[in-house]
Order: C-alpha cells, then structure tokens, then sequence
C-alpha cells in the first residue's frame, strides 16, 4: 500500500473502504442463472457464500436452521443468551424494550448468568435434528474451557471470533490458547478471527484455520473504533489478506485457506466487493437482523456491547425489512441493497461476465470518489 507522512518520523499507509471501491464490468457478460455462487470449505458445501454472525440479535437455533436450509451458515454463539438462559426469549425481549440509557448495564446483567453446558448441547442437537450444517463460535477466552463440551455435542464447523484473534498471544495470568496445537487435534474445520494484515493472517493460516476471518471494528454495531482507535477500512484488509492466502499457497505447497469479510458488509454491493478484493464468502450481522425472524426484534447487537469493563458496542434499531428467505434470496421490494442479497450478487457477476467466484476475484475494480 501507499503511504505518506502524517507527521514527522510517522507514516501512515493508505487503506480504501468497500465504499472507496467500484466493480468494472468486463467485454462479456451473461444470464444470471449461468453464474454459480456456491461456496465450499472443507467437505461442506453452500449454495450461498455466507456465514450469519455470531450474535444473539441474528442466530437463534431456529434462525441457524432457516438459514441452513436457505443455503447459508447460521453460526450460533456459544457465548450468548441461548446457553446461559433456559428461556432467552425473555431476555431478548428486555433488551429490545429497555431504553437506551439503561440496556448496556442491563446487558451486562443478562450475559453475567453462567455458561451451562447441558444448554449448549441441547442447541446444538436441535440445528443438527435439522439436518443442517452445525457452526458454532467461542472467544479464544472461552475455546480452551468449553471445545471438549461443543466436540461432544457435534459440531460441523468451529468459529474462534474475537475483535483480534492471534497465533501469539502474551498474558502472565494465563496459559494462552495454543492455536496450532489447538486446531491440530481437532477433526473439524476452525475459521478464526479477526484479523486485517498479512502478518495475521499468515500465521492464523500456518496455524492451520480452515478459513481467516478479516475485519474488526467494522460492524455496524461496534463502537472499536471510537473506544480503543482500531479499525482497518475493509477493501484494503481483504485484499491484503487475500495476497497473504497467495504467499501460503507457495509455501504450504497448495492449501488452500479461505478469506470470509466480517464487517461493513451492510448492502448487497459490499458482498460484490468484498469477494472483488479477493473473500471467499461474507460474515454477516446487521443485514439479517433485519428479518422479521430475527431474534433481535429490530434491534442489533454484538458481543462487544456487554463486555464486563469495557462495552465497546451499541445495541443498534436496524428495523424489519422482510423474511430471511427475501433478504437473502428474494425477491425483493426496496431498491436500496437490503433484500435479495444473493441475487444481487449473482447479477453483479453476469454483468460482470464472471461465472464463478474464484474468477469474480479477478475483476477490475477502481477507486470511486464521490
């Protein structure tokens, strides 16, 4: 990346958003029904290339499950209202009724219940009656006290998610979780992140993630960047990462590790971009929460915003625009990006002339001002 001096002895790279970027259709296009946007990692298979964040406003055990049969993941978290409550709906319905000077403490009051396994395995065991893909996540605090429990449960698909997630964490208090010893002993494919640099990604895929999560501070419910000052624009995140899942291909003679955008994929167009800068799939929040199934009932949060010390998130009225099935496949009735995500996607590549996502990477793209 560019850089330029912003004071002296401090330089600062140039970094570009999805919406600094613009798509450059080809000389060819084609039928929208030719373009094929499934998506696989390991031996699962998608019709969508897409995972629903881990967030108690989005993934419920039932939403997991539409959203499965939709040809999506619904990656439900491990962490939230769903395994600390026998009955979360109560909660969810506090949090979406309390105003707004009272829900982060009240938030915090929620999430403090415990963790019971017993919930989690009874979760999990209703996506998998199903018959859909199973993908849960844990913090990278929580992975080491709770995998044996979400192992035994079944699971198809592990997520570690954090704001920054590292091959080499530091603590003296702790014993920090051994990535690559971690996900070694496993017999599941581990996404893991956040991440948004060459550096991180290299060594999240050398420690052996099936697939690298990019982004943090993005979401539209995150307050990162106002609280700690970390945020990476996503066009230059993906693409930087995508140029790291290159350099590992050379180095590890071929393996292949897959780039998902979680953050500031908020419209149909930011998925066409993010997988124009180099992703394999989206990590989505915001966009779904908007169902009318959405657990959430108009509003969104995520982990972030419950944090015992420091809340770094806001729980966000993102409204209902229509049923899951219309916001990912259609059809849709506004104009404005929101509703028939995939179809979206599907047409920016026939306009494009591209007929599967690997080739859609390659596309032109610009920088758009204004």
């Amino acid at each position: 990346m560019n850089e330029i001096e912003i004071g002296p002895g401090k330089r600062a790279r140039v970094a570009y958003s999805f919406d600094d970027i613009a798509i450059v259709p080809s000389r060819r296009t084609r039928d929208p029904e030719e373009v094929s946007i499934q998506w696989q990692i390991d031996a699962y298979k998608f019709d969508l290339p897409m995972l629903a964040a881990p967030m108690d406003s989005v993934v419920s055990p039932e939403t997991a499950i539409e959203i499965g049969k939709l040809g999506g993941v619904g990656v439900l978290n491990l962490e939230g209202l769903w395994t600390r409550h026998e009955d979360p709906r109560i909660a969810l319905g506090e949090i979406a009724s309390l105003p707004n000077e009272q829900v982060i403490s009240r938030m915090q009051e929620l999430y403090a219940a415990p963790i019971q396994p017993e919930l989690i395995k009874a979760r999990l065991a209703e996506i998998r009656a199903a018959g859909v893909t199973v993908a849960a996540a844990l913090s990278p605090q929580r992975t080491a006290e709770l995998h044996e429990v979400v192992l035994k449960a079944g699971v198809d698909l592990f997520v570690i998610r954090g704001t920054t997630v590292s091959a080499e964490h530091v603590s003296s208090k702790t014993e920090p979780l051994n990535l690559k010893k971690f996900i070694y002993e496993l017999d599941v494919p581990v996404i893991v992140g956040g991440c948004a640099t060459a550096t991180g990604a290299l060594h999240l895929m050398r420690a052996g993630a099936a697939g690298v999560l990019v982004g943090f501070g993005g979401g539209a419910s995150h307050t990162t960047r106002t609280v700690l000052g970390i945020a990476v624009p996503m066009a230059s995140a993906v693409a930087e990462v995508a140029s790291a899942r290159r350099d590992y291909m050379d180095e590890s003679g071929g393996r292949y590790v897959h780039v998902i955008a979680d953050g500031s994929v908020g419209k149909s167009g930011d998925i066409a971009k993010a997988i124009a800068c180099g992703a394999d799939a989206v990590m989505m929040g915001s966009p779904l929460a908007k169902a009318t199934e959405a657990p959430g009932k108009g509003w969104h949060w995520g982990s972030e915003a419950r944090h015992a010390e420091l809340p770094r998130g806001d729980r966000v009225h993102v409204g209902t625009v229509g049923s899951l099935k219309e916001i990912l496949t259609g059809p849709s009735h506004t104009s404005d990006g929101s509703m028939n995500l995939f179809g979206a996607l599907r047409r920016g590549m026939a306009t494009s002339g591209y007929s599967d996502l690997k080739e859609f990477q390659r596309v032109e793209v610009v920088i758009h001002r204004g």
